[in-house]
């Protein structure tokens, strides 16, 4: 009886058995690779793309573009010529108050925000009046207007006569005005361009006409 109740040694397993168990062992990381491939293919083309597109919106949509200063026109809201001057002084003075109205042209897809700026008119090589404007902000794709009013000063703008004191004087006064602007662009938070607008012009106060003609300007970005 001990003899029949002996345990029977199993029979080793063959080959084809060892093969049929470790097989799927030999080949679990296959799949984990094929994704880990799959992964870093997809990623490498992402980037690729991204890059691509990156550099495309800033050579065209988000490239910064400089802003357009215009003046627009110049009113005179005041003039007076109080006469001519003496045989020992024959001069005429100018006393005039004008107003620019100047605007400013954001071409960008951000906004251009500028400090406190000025204007200043000239008479010959000397300065007869200066006008002060607030800080601003353009919106993105937007045009500004703001106007400027200055005082021309009536000492400062003194015309010859002729010796006699009669009057050569036709009534042209040749005048210049220039502003200049500071500012920044800001694209997104990360990409930011300060500059500097300036505006030059010159222009004819008809003093008979109580006009301003032949007015000439041109602006650049610094």
């Amino acid at each position: 009886m001990e003899d029949k109740d002996q345990a029977i040694p199993l029979a080793p397993p063959t080959r084809d058995e060892e093969s049929a168990t470790q097989s799927p062992r030999r080949h679990r990381h296959r799949p984990t690779r094929r994704c880990a491939l799959w992964c870093c293919g997809i990623c490498g083309t992402t980037l690729v793309v991204l890059g691509v597109t990156i550099l495309i919106l800033a050579l065209t949509v988000f490239k910064i573009k400089d802003p357009e200063m215009t003046m627009n026109n110049l009113y005179i809201n005041r003039l007076f010529v109080p006469g001519l001057g003496t045989l020992d002084n024959p001069t005429i003075s100018v006393n005039a108050t004008l107003t620019a109205d100047i605007s400013i042209k954001n071409p960008n897809v951000a906004s251009f925000r500028f400090r406190n700026s000025s204007t200043e008119f000239f008479y010959g090589d000397e300065t007869v009046g200066v006008a002060y404007a607030p800080d601003g902000n353009v919106r993105a794709y937007r045009t500004a207007r703001m106007n400027v009013t200055v005082d021309v000063l009536a000492d400062r703008v003194v015309l010859d006569t002729n010796a006699t004191g009669s009057a050569v004087f036709d009534g042209a006064v040749n005048m210049s005005s220039y502003t200049d602007i500071a500012g920044r662009v800001n694209v997104l938070g990360v990409y930011k361009l300060n500059m500097d607008i300036h505006l030059n012009c010159s222009f004819t106060l008809e003093v008979y006409q109580r006009a301003i003609s032949n007015k000439v300007c041109f602006a650049y970005v610094q």
